[in-house]
Order: C-alpha cells, then structure tokens, then sequence
C-alpha cells in the first residue's frame, strides 16, 4: 500500500514538473496589451518597430497563424527581441480605424510600422514560420 502511495506522489510530481517545462519552453510571441499609441510610444523609447497583426476572428489564416506560428518559439525570439508586437482586430474598437488608416483590405494583413507610424513593410496572408522570420529578418535589414 506505502508503495502505491509513492509511486502516485512521485507520477504527479513528475507530471506537475513536466508541464512547468512545457509551459516555459514554447513561448511564441509576446504581445503588446495597450492601444496602438501606446505601442507606439513604447517602439519610439526602444528605437523598435511595430509588428501589427491585422486580424479578424471569422479568419482561417488568422487563426492558423495565431495557432501554429506566432507560438512558435524561434518565432518568438526573434520578434520578441525585435519588434513591438500587437494584435489588432480590425473589427472591433480602435481597429476600424486602424483598418482605414492603414488601408487594411484582406486578412491577416502584417504590418511593419514605425514610432512615427509609417507602414515600413506590409503583407497579407498566413505564412510559416520560417517565411515569417525571414519576413521580419527582411523588415530590420530595411529591404
């Protein structure tokens, strides 16, 4: 009976410790939680630019990226270190007039903005991650 309890504590030990690992491993993308002049504040202080990506909810591609590629980890390094990122629903709140100001047609539109808010960069539609990377990789080289 002692062995079985062992064994159990030490199984949900392991399993609790094996989730921590995975919770922290694959982080994907760390998005911005504020309004887009905020955003914009925060990538003139850090001399960054906005990554914005121009969404809806009824999107498949939208929601292709949100699933497989902006939690993919070597995504998230990268554009963790590199941009402002901030997703933007273009439907709701200051999104419709995002979406006007920025001529926001099909969906995901990927926008590359500066502190200023200039379009840098723009792309529309789901990409892999690698695409991705090479995307944001192209926008910092000013290309």
């Amino acid at each position: 009976m002692k062995n079985v309890q062992r064994f159990t504590i030490m199984l949900v030990l392991l399993m609790a410790v094996s989730g921590l690992r995975a919770q922290t491993a694959a982080t994907g993308i760390e998005f911005f939680h504020g309004t887009f002049v905020e955003a914009q504040a925060k990538a003139k202080k850090e001399n960054k630019i906005i990554f914005m990506d121009a969404y809806t909810s009824w999107c498949a591609p939208c929601r292709f990226m949100a699933a497989n590629v902006f939690t993919d980890q070597s995504v998230g390094e990268y554009y963790n270190a590199h941009f402002i990122n901030l997703k933007v629903d273009m439907e709701k709140g200051e999104g419709v007039d995002l979406s006007r100001r920025y001529s926001v047609m099909a969906y995901p539109t990927l926008l590359y903005i500066d502190g200023n808010g200039e379009v840098k960069s723009r792309t529309m539609g789901g990409k892999s991650a690698s695409d991705f990377i090479a995307l944001g990789q192209k926008v910092i080289k000013g290309n």
